[in-house]
C-alpha cells in the first residue's frame, strides 16, 4: 500500500459516506450519494478501485460483495488536508489561515469560546513544555 494521498471532492464525499458508516458496499455508497450527488453506481465504483490504488481505503470481500473502509479516519485525513493548505497557501502561517478562514464567514459565539478554549490550551502546553526544559 501507498502513503494516502490528499482526496479529491468527490473522493472526499465518498470517504465521508465510509467514515459515517465505518464500512459500506459500493451499493451502500452509492445509495446515500444519489440522494444528493448526480451519480450513478459504476461511477462510484470506479471511483473505490481508484481510491484503493491511491492508498485512501481498502476492501474485503464478503460473498460477491466488496465491503470498502477507510484507511485513515476523518480526523487524520482532515489534519493531512489542513496541514497542505496551511503549508502550499499560507506558507506555514497559521495566523494568515485564521483570518482567512474568519473571513469566510462569522464564527458564532461558540465557536469564538471554543477558539479561545484552544488557544489558552496551546499556550498552557508551550509554557510546561518551556518549564520541563529549565
Amino acid at each position: 500500500m501507498v502513503d494516502p494521498v490528499e482526496p479529491t471532492p468527490r473522493e472526499l464525499d465518498i470517504l465521508k459516506v465510509l467514515w459515517e458508516h465505518g464500512e459500506a458496499s459500493v451499493r451502500a455508497v452509492y445509495e446515500e450519494l444519489r440522494e444528493r450527488l448526480p451519480i450513478v453506481q459504476n461511477t462510484v465504483q470506479a471511483f473505490l478501485r481508484t481510491m484503493e490504488e491511491k492508498g485512501l481505503v481498502e476492501h474485503r470481500v464478503e460473498g460477491r460483495t466488496f465491503i470498502y473502509v477507510p484507511v485513515l479516519q476523518r480526523e487524520q485525513t482532515s489534519r493531512r488536508m489542513v496541514s497542505g493548505v496551511l503549508e502550499r497557501v499560507f506558507d506555514g502561517a497559521l495566523d494568515e489561515l485564521v483570518e482567512s478562514a474568519l473571513a469566510l464567514r462569522r464564527p458564532t459565539q461558540g465557536e469564538l469560546e471554543r477558539l479561545k478554549r484552544l488557544v489558552d490550551d496551546a499556550e498552557s502546553s508551550r509554557s510546561r513544555r518551556r518549564g520541563r526544559r529549565s
